[in-house]
């Protein structure tokens, strides 16, 4: 497994695993598992396990035990989360008549791939590499993949936004924006400047939905800075809640829902803790952000 992928393919696993061993779940991803190739699937169970340790010292029990305590209180919580949180959103969207959505940092996400709505055009928005690699593992299992416009770009470098503007996407419909899992990634101003290209692409009503590590950090977001740094992706900043608003209100998008792990736990984990013993948390340390574009914002993008 290439290093540059990692994050991406933990994330994966995570998903397909929560899938795979349980009947109540926060966020169902049934097609996870075809993504990862077995091998993979395999290996990072394995890496995972013997870093039981590392995880949660003086941990006894079996391999299973220790795959699934480490699966289900560092990997899944954040993951299955967001991506809940984020889905939630879209859909209500959806309903309402949105017809875009555009899934920046696409990685491995899945959606486009259990999508039913035929009248919602998605946009996989990645690396040039990062596009190439999802598409050859969607071919080697026979996915779908007509739905889907993928879009190859890197955020950090200047001008990436021409990527999106000279797609198929059209500026004048509303558009739902998936960013998660990128703020961690980016310096302050770089993902500023990210919101900032966002918001001059994107037309009022629009949405974007985001996750984004805060000063308060818990356990689980320390262990996920240490993996960060390890596979080479090292997190790169922190915000308060008031930057972040201060950030969105710079560029014309209001804060329409901000949770916390207290508020992220009532609402998205309660019926899957209902049902176990095991009770799983959303991770101190990260909030959830879903945000709309206002009125009477220009966009200097559009002729």
């Amino acid at each position: 497994m290439e290093e540059k992928n990692m994050t991406a393919l933990v994330s994966c696993f995570a998903r397909a695993y929560h899938y795979k061993n349980n009947t109540c779940r926060i966020f169902c991803d049934s097609v996870a598992e075809k993504i990862l190739r077995e091998e993979e699937y395999q290996a990072i169970a394995f890496q995972m396990t013997n870093g039981i340790q590392f995880f949660c010292p003086g941990f006894v029990g079996t391999k299973e035990e220790a795959l699934r305590r480490i699966v289900d209180h560092q990997l899944s919580p954040s993951v299955l989360g967001r991506s809940a949180f984020c889905e939630k959103a879209l859909a209500k969207d959806v309903k309402e008549g949105c017809k875009q959505y555009l899934i920046f940092a696409a990685g491995y996400d899945t959606f486009a791939y259990r999508n039913e709505e035929d009248s919602l055009k998605v946009f996989e928005i990645d690396r040039k590499e990062m596009i190439a690699d999802k598409q050859k593992r969607l071919n080697e299992r026979c996915i779908d993949d007509s739905g889907v416009e993928f879009i190859s770009c890197d955020f950090t470098q200047e001008n990436w936004y021409n990527a999106v503007i000279h797609s198929n996407y059209r500026q004048d419909q509303i558009s739902f924006s998936s960013l998660l899992g990128i703020s961690y990634y980016l310096t302050k101003e770089e993902f500023r400047n990210m919101i900032k290209a966002i918001a001059n692409m994107v037309c009022e009503g629009s949405r974007i939905a985001f996750d984004y590590p805060t000063e308060e950090e818990g356990k689980e977001s320390k262990v996920n800075r240490e993996l960060a740094s390890a596979a080479k992706e090292s997190m790169k900043d922190k915000y308060t809640k008031n930057e972040i608003e201060e950030i969105l209100a710079s560029q014309g998008f209001a804060v329409v829902e901000d949770l916390g792990d207290k508020e992220m736990t009532a609402q998205y984990f309660a019926d899957y803790n209902a049902q176990t013993s095991d009770k799983m948390k959303a991770p101190v340390g990260v909030h959830y952000c879903l945000a709309v574009k206002k009125k009477g914002i220009d966009s200097p993008f559009r002729g």
